[in-house]
Order: structure tokens, then C-alpha cells, then sequence
């Protein structure tokens, strides 16, 4: 069974490895401690302290507050609030809905039609960093992704309390 460092998980965070080493990691089993080791490197990479209990996304995260609360924190240090709430209701909101905003990121004609479909982009409302993009239909509800059962994913794949 594989085993990689710290490094190595960096590597891979940041696009750094090669087709060899790549198509290895994604063939293998995974090492026991890899989401430790992921999060590890995470955590050294934001500037607040509070701990993450599991990411969602490359600047999103739920966090353990000192206080126990468990919150969706983002990069920047913004706090969305309770792990359980919808967190893209606290984002900046950006609403492709029309050819010309469609235009701005897809070539003429290789979007979809705005009456059939938008792209809300969600963005940090402290630094701007996108956050994730949904498509949808015009009107649709603001989806909420996912509300993980930590205490499962704890115990029951970790093997841990959280």
C-alpha cells in the first residue's frame, strides 16, 4: 500500500505532479492517513486557526470553532455561518443570464440559451475568490449541495469521534 508525505499531497493539491506519478496515486489504494495529510496541508495554508474538520470545496470549508461550533468558513477567514445552512445565501452572487454575460466566458453560440438555463457564480464575499458555479434553470431554488454527517464520516470512516 502506497504511502505518501505531506509534499507529495501538496504536489497534487497544486497540480504539480506528473502523468506517472498522477495515474499511480489515482490507481492505488489510498494510504490510510491520506485525508489527515490533506487536511494537514490545508490547515497550513490559511491564515486562521480554527480547525478544518472537512473541506468542500478548494476554499471552502467546515471548521471547529474554539467555542465547538462547527461553521463553513472560506480561505479568506469569512464565516457563511452553521455547516448546516445553505452557505451560498451569504456569497456574493454573480447571475449569467443573458448572451452578452454568457459571451463573456464561452465563444458566440457555444453557450446555453439564457431562457433555458443560468450560471450563478458564488463568490467570497471578503477577497472574491469564486467559490463554485451552478447551472440551472432561470428561477430555480439556490441549491444547497451538501450537508455531510460528520459524525459518521468520523466514526464510521475515520474511525475516530469527531
Amino acid at each position: 500500500m502506497p504511502n505518501y508525505d505531506k509534499k507529495t499531497i501538496a504536489d497534487l493539491l497544486d497540480g504539480k505532479l506528473g502523468w506517472t506519478e498522477l495515474h499511480e496515486m489515482m490507481s492505488n489504494y489510498k494510504d490510510p492517513d491520506r485525508f489527515d495529510k490533506y487536511v494537514a496541508v490545508l490547515q497550513e495554508r490559511v491564515e486562521w486557526d480554527d480547525t478544518i474538520v472537512l473541506p468542500l470545496g478548494p476554499h471552502l470549508y467546515i471548521v471547529k470553532k474554539d467555542d465547538g461550533s462547527l461553521v463553513t468558513k472560506s480561505t479568506s477567514g469569512f464565516e457563511f455561518g452553521d455547516y448546516r445552512e445553505n452557505w451560498k445565501l451569504k456569497a456574493r452572487m454573480f447571475v449569467r443570464d443573458t448572451d452578452e454575460k454568457y459571451e463573456e466566458i464561452y465563444p458566440k453560440h457555444a453557450h446555453a440559451h439564457p431562457d433555458w438555463m443560468e450560471l450563478r457564480e458564488f463568490y467570497d464575499p471578503n477577497d472574491g475568490t469564486l467559490l463554485h458555479v451552478e447551472a440551472v434553470p432561470p428561477g430555480y431554488p439556490i441549491v444547497h449541495n451538501f450537508e455531510p454527517d460528520l459524525e459518521a464520516f468520523y466514526n464510521e470512516w475515520l474511525g475516530r469521534p469527531l
